[in-house]
């Protein structure tokens, strides 16, 4: 993923309701249990032997390697409360849209004897239901983070640069050098 993507999962898994498992033995047991007790579906998810899932679910392993513990992580965090997650993307989507908070640089196409010279601006900004749905059919149906890109860029020309069609008519915005992006369900 890019940094779109994973910014889309992190905005995700903060509308949790609850912490995810801390303990080794506690994430394993979640996702034998995820797999309907199938400790080879999740050996074979991790990438390790079935014993050594064994070995975690008993807690007779309490440590996992650094690469091992962040891809249990993950994986739990991307099953952990689907039915919460699910209604907060709903509820984005449709009523409360999703705030973006990004320090990129942006250039502008626009008419002749303006500055279009881009520049790095720090920029926080609510965008409407409409972006974040088209934010959330894009990752579901897994578009390129050029394509995620292009979306908050169209969605940031609209709403922070041409402020909803008051100003700036015929303005394209180009969305680059993007230092980092964080995604917040409003």
């Amino acid at each position: 993923m890019g940094i779109f993507g994973d910014s889309l999962e992190k905005a995700e898994a903060a509308t949790a309701t609850r912490p995810i498992p801390k303990s080794a033995g506690a994430q394993m047991r979640f996702l034998v249990k995820q797999h309907k007790g199938s400790t080879k579906a999740v050996a074979q998810l991790l990438g390790i032997s079935q014993r050594t899932v064994e070995r975690y679910v008993k807690n007779e392993i309490k440590r996992p390697r650094k690469e091992l513990a962040a891809r249990m992580q993950r994986e739990v965090r991307q099953r952990w409360q689907p039915k919460v997650r699910q209604e907060a993307r709903r509820r984005a989507a449709q009523t409360t849209g999703i705030t973006i908070e990004t320090r990129a640089r942006f250039g502008f196409t626009a008419a002749p004897g303006t500055t279009d010279d881009g520049r790095i601006r720090l920029i926080t900004q609510h965008l409407p239901p409409t972006y974040a749905a088209r934010l959330f059919d894009a990752q579901a149906t897994e578009a390129t983070e050029q394509q995620l890109r292009n979306i908050a860029a169209e969605g940031l020309q609209e709403v922070y640069f041409k402020d909803r069609g008051r100003r700036a008519d015929g303005l394209l915005v180009e969305f680059t050098d993007i230092d980092y992006v964080e995604l917040d369900y409003s």
